[in-house]
């Protein structure tokens, strides 16, 4: 009945492996999904599910920090798409980037009356108190990105492997122009992903003796659009870059941006970034685009294995303050234009390795492919 096939489960508090990547924005109200709203999953279960899965309806709630932006929507397109192969009800919160908001809702969530909750992005001095009251009235909680093991150590925590997502767009970006360069970041201290980012940026900072000119960014629930006019100002104080790093794809937009606000400054800097998308992608393959690589994972599949995740947990085969980690891999603009991929249906082909169907799975669950 509880025949796991998960890769590497977190059972007994043992890491799980997964994959992930980062984004934002969204609707404020609550809206709920019914099973039949989302795509049929594409494999079919072979066993019998457990409890509470032996019956349709089981009541989860996902509560988010923020829905805008491309890696969110399409993360909570995939979060729907597994919960209704699973027959779950789903109540979908999104406080739009207000953090008092999503404290809120959570409570709102945990009176509902769901079984579980997924807590997607935030910050641990809001979520906190929500958190451990949820799991202390026998709702099975999991986080993505959010760093809540101090306070609230039972949760089981998700998240993208941020540091391997650095190291393998900062080792491309070493490729391409060398060490001892004069370089911009673009960056917001205070975000989970970001801040794991951030260490491994300074390490290579020092090691590779860049010259950091600029760090700027904001985040919000329009960040590429505020963050903009920042860099484009740190631009013209400091024309000689050689290359930006802009870790979450709403950051390396604005990037993009500002550089087009600075036409002098054209095919002189090089852009690297995180996470993908079908609009990334356009923008990486642009004539003259200055985005040369990107760190990234297919946000569907993230949002379908956190479900799945989730959906262990509730069966009891995940333990308490698990974690999983959810590998990248490096995308160039040479490989997207090689390939001649346009969207996420070309590149999911071309890289069979961003489905992960088969992470955090068992052999009761219908894994959905995209």
């Amino acid at each position: 009945m509880r025949n796991t096939k998960t890769l590497v489960a977190g059972i007994a508090g043992v890491s799980m492996l997964l994959l992930a990547g980062c984004s934002q924005g969204g609707t404020g109200s609550t809206s709920t999904t019914t099973p039949a709203a989302a795509p049929a999953a594409s494999t079919t279960p072979v066993a019998a599910a457990p409890a509470p899965f032996d019956k349709p309806g089981v009541k989860v709630a996902i509560v988010q920090q923020s829905g805008q932006g491309d890696y969110f929507q399409q993360y909570l397109n995939g979060t729907k798409k597994q919960a209704a192969a699973l027959g779950i009800d789903l109540s979908v919160f999104d406080a739009q980037g207000d953090n008092a908001t999503q404290a809120t809702q959570l409570d709102q969530a945990i009176a509902s009356g769901v079984a579980g909750i997924i807590v997607r992005h935030g910050f641990p001095d809001t979520l906190c108190p929500g958190v451990n009251k949820a799991l202390k009235q026998g709702i099975k909680v999991v986080i993505y990105d959010v760093e809540i093991q101090k306070c609230a150590p039972d949760a089981v925590q998700t998240q993208q492997s941020d540091a391997k997502m650095a190291s393998l767009v900062l080792d491309q970006m070493v490729t391409d122009v060398g060490t001892g360069k004069d370089v911009g970041y673009v960056n917001v201290a205070g975000i989970a992903p970001l801040d794991r980012r951030d260490v491994v940026w300074n390490q290579y900072v020092s090691k590779e003796k860049w010259n950091q000119l600029f760090y700027t960014g904001t985040y919000t629930n329009s960040t590429a659009t505020d963050t903009a006019p920042m860099v484009s100002n740190a631009l013209r104080a400091n024309p000689g870059v050689a290359a930006i790093y802009a870790p979450y794809d709403e950051l390396t937009k604005a990037t993009l941006s500002a550089l087009e606000q600075n036409p002098d400054l054209k095919g002189k800097v090089k852009v690297y970034g995180a996470d993908i998308s079908t609009a990334d992608i356009e923008l990486m393959t642009a004539p003259d685009s200055p985005w040369a690589a990107t760190g990234a994972t297919d946000p569907n599949a993230i949002g379908a294995a956190v479900m799945r995740t989730l959906a262990l947990n509730m069966a009891g085969t995940v333990a308490k303050g698990a974690t999983a980690e959810f590998p990248p891999i490096l995308i160039t603009q040479d490989f997207l234009r090689t390939k001649k991929i346009r969207n996420m249906v070309d590149l999911r082909a071309a890289e069979p390795s961003l489905n992960i169907s088969d992470i955090s799975s068992a052999n009761w669950i219908p894994a959905v492919t995209f």
